[in-house]
């Protein structure tokens, strides 16, 4: 039986590890950096920070509720936004949990310096001893972990504390003024800078697989640590501006400890620094506690190595998950100077927290199984919000960020495409959400084309002067049919081609055998397919563009040419390739038969494996089978290996579809079975796109073995959607 994580997380571990993870670098380091850039409105920007990290806290609280499993932020974006997303986004924020655990710990070192008379050399060999004690707590367990967080958090917050309530009475106001030197600009960009300041509020949901009662301590650990950190910084921030200069803050590679020295002498700086550390350590612990649950959690979904997934048999922890995060913290803190980095990585968790925001508006729209026991209030506006306005940050944090956000998500795509993608099959909740929207656009387009197809009528069958009776009955048959359902009427029109050097006046004075022929066959049309036809012959130099020109002049609303057959015949020196140019280019809708000849239709087999179904090929073949009085065969080709999800779209989307028809419709699917396609039915014509036709598509296989006749139909909404958006709708269905 599959090892599971013991739940043993409660709600103040809870509290402690997301307090933990958010009370380090970004107010015993970045306020330094933030006040250089806006002035005193950095009280501000701390402020407007917290708001708007809430629409992401809110975003992980519900999912989290719904999905309480290791993995926080992979898991939500992976099962929202498909594996390729969620690939992205666990390598990423592995490693940006892991940049600010490292960057933590060095960080926190400075201020033991202000302690102790050691060279700065050591700073490197302390942070390494912190970072292998993290390590080996974190592979011990959980409760030993939560435990400890619990303790570091309530000692750090007492120093915290004293620091507000004693530094409050030696604020001077005149330190506030002007408050917003730095301008609007400078605002936004210091919310950018210490938004990071934030980031861990969630890191909870990546251990919520150990949290009792996730349902409750979830939402109420997230949130109300949110609430309480960041009324805490304001008040920090607004202290430390307020008994501070200025600019001699912004200098200070120890800011807070500066502050308290000016406003609670020696004890003060001794608690500030005993806070500092302990609360880099918490920070760098939670890093460590929740970062390597980012591998475990992709090992178990086969986007990285089996190993990953591996726990303990003693201790019951993902210890070579662990053990792998503690190396990539251990390297880092050795070899690579991290406050450029932290900022990189801190660009990629705003980018992620877009992307959480954007996961539960696809988990909620789409079909997939969700049911979480709290919901975000003002949805999706507060979606919507957050993840606007984490767009808005990313473009104040500068070049550098922003490239390094970039790098990372390719780095993650590439893992996903080299290693992954052959191992999984899943799609995320947004596929399936814009799956629903694309259906409805589909048949909104096909109840269109169908209306259309009931106005007054006009069908124009183009010929080779030496086609058969037979193929110029078939042609003319289709093309009754369509004009009989439509109140329309049918035109007959040969093509000859003559060489360049003959005049066009000449050849069409001169009558030909084949006219003579062609005339004979044509004679007695209108009784025997009850529509008003029209014949003629067309003396051209080029068929394709003439047969184009006349269907625009001649206000043509099908336009019907036969497929070329064989290699000697005239046929196919005439239209030939210029068949797939005349459908392309024709300025209406246009259809190419082949087969045999048609002896009724009684059904029309209605087949898409390349999205929707083409809204012409929805209208004709309903125009067909009711004039027919036979009935229509929706199918696609599919396969075992189909979501759920996609299972039940499609399958909606074709009783949709079968709602607009006139004629009777029956549904079913064009199965692999070893390789090959075989049709679902015995029907008597066969409607397909253009497209499918001419692509390698699994249509293809379908058409060449279709015994029966094959019409491939061009509709003007091919053209209209474009190649990207029918790429998009292969892609979805």
């Amino acid at each position: 039986m599959e090892k599971t994580l013991e739940r043993d997380l409660g709600l103040f571990s809870v509290l402690a590890i997301s307090i933990g993870a958010m009370v380090g670098s970004g107010i015993f380091i970045l306020p330094a950096l933030a006040v250089d850039i806006a002035g005193p409105a950095v009280i501000l920007a701390y402020l407007i920070a917290g708001i708007l990290v809430l629409p992401a806290a809110l975003s992980k609280s519900e999912m989290a509720t719904a999905m309480p499993e290791a993995g926080g932020t992979y898991l939500f974006i992976e099962r929202g936004m498909g594996p390729l997303l969620g690939t992205i986004a666990g390598i990423g924020t592995w490693f940006s949990l892991s940049f600010k655990g490292a960057l933590a710990l060095v960080g926190g070192v400075p201020y033991l310096l202000l302690l102790f008379d050691v060279p700065s050399t050591v700073v490197t060999p302390v942070a390494l001893a912190l970072a292998a004690l993290l390590v080996v707590v974190n592979l011990v367990g959980a409760k030993q972990t939560g435990r400890l967080q619990v303790g570091i958090v309530a000692i750090m917050l007492v120093a915290l504390v004293w620091f507000v309530l004693g530094g409050t009475p030696t604020v001077e106001s005149t330190n506030f003024r002007p408050f917003f030197n730095g301008g609007v600009g400078g605002l936004l960009t210091a919310t950018g800078l210490v938004f990071v300041s934030y980031a861990g509020v969630t890191k909870v949901a990546s251990v919520a697989e150990e949290v009792e009662d996730p349902d409750r301590n979830i939402p109420l650990g997230i949130l109300g640590s949110l609430g309480f950190t960041t009324v805490l910084y304001v008040l920090i921030v607004a202290v430390m501006v307020g008994v501070t200069d200025r600019g001699v803050l912004a200098e200070s590679a120890t800011p807070m400890a500066l502050a308290a020295e000016a406003s609670l002498g020696t004890a003060g700086v001794v608690a500030v620094v005993v806070a500092a550390v302990l609360a880099l350590v918490s920070t760098a612990n939670a890093g460590v506690l929740s970062s390597s649950r980012y591998p475990f959690a992709m090992s178990r979904d086969k986007l990285a190595p089996p190993s990953l997934s591996t726990i303990s048999d003693r201790f019951g922890t993902p210890s070579t998950s662990i053990t792998l995060t503690g190396v990539v913290l251990l390297l880092l803190i050795a070899f690579v100077p991290l406050l450029d980095i932290a900022k990189l990585a801190s660009a990629f968790q705003l980018l992620v927290f877009v992307l959480i925001n954007l996961a539960v508006v696809a988990f909620r729209e789409g079909h997939v199984e969700y049911e979480p026991s709290f919901t975000s209030p003002l949805y999706p506006w507060i979606q919507v919000f957050g993840a606007l306005s984490g767009l808005v940050l990313l473009t104040q944090m500068g070049t550098v960020p922003l490239v390094g956000a970039v790098v990372l998500t390719i780095a993650g795509a590439l893992w996903f495409f080299v290693y992954a993608r052959s191992r999984v099959d899943r799609e995320g909740a947004a596929a399936d959400a814009v799956r629903q929207e694309v259906s409805r656009n589909a048949v909104e387009r096909a109840e269109a084309a169908i209306q259309a197809h009931r106005d007054e009528y006009h069908a124009l069958v183009a010929i080779s002067h030496d086609i058969s009776k037979a193929r110029e009955r078939a042609l003319i048959q289709v093309a009754s049919r369509l004009a009989r359902a439509n109140d329309g009427r049918v035109t007959v029109a040969r093509f000859e081609t003559v060489p360049d050097q003959t005049s066009l006046a000449y050849a069409s004075a001169v009558e030909s055998p084949a006219d003579v022929e062609f005339e004979r066959q044509t004679d007695e049309p209108d009784d025997e397919f009850g529509v008003p036809i029209r014949c003629g012959t067309i003396v051209t130099h080029d068929t394709r563009h003439a047969v184009v020109n006349y269907a625009d002049n001649q206000d043509v609303d099908f336009l019907l040419v036969e497929h070329p057959t064989g290699t000697k015949r005239v046929s196919e020196r005439l239209f030939g390739t210029d068949t797939s140019w005349i459908l392309r280019h024709a300025p209406c809708e246009a259809g190419l038969l082949k087969g045999p000849e048609l002896d009724g239709i009684r059904t029309v087999e209605l087949l898409a494996s390349q999205g929707p179904y083409d809204p012409t090929k929805v209208a004709v073949a309903d125009a067909l089978a009711s004039e027919s009085e036979g009935r229509i065969h929706l199918s696609h080709c599919g396969d075992t290996t189909d979501s759920a999800a996609r299972r039940q779209s499609l399958e909606q989307y074709k009783a949709d579809i079968a709602e607009l028809c006139s004629a009777p419709v029956e549904m079913g699917t064009l199965s692999t079975d070893g390789g090959r396609h075989a049709p679902s039915t015995e029907s008597d014509l066969l409607v397909v796109a253009a497209d499918e036709w001419n692509g390698a598509s699994d249509a293809k296989a379908v058409i060449d073995e279709w015994s029966g006749s094959v019409l491939a139909v061009h509709g003007q909404d091919a053209a209209r959607r474009g190649r990207l958006m029918r790429a998009l709708d292969r892609r979805l269905f």
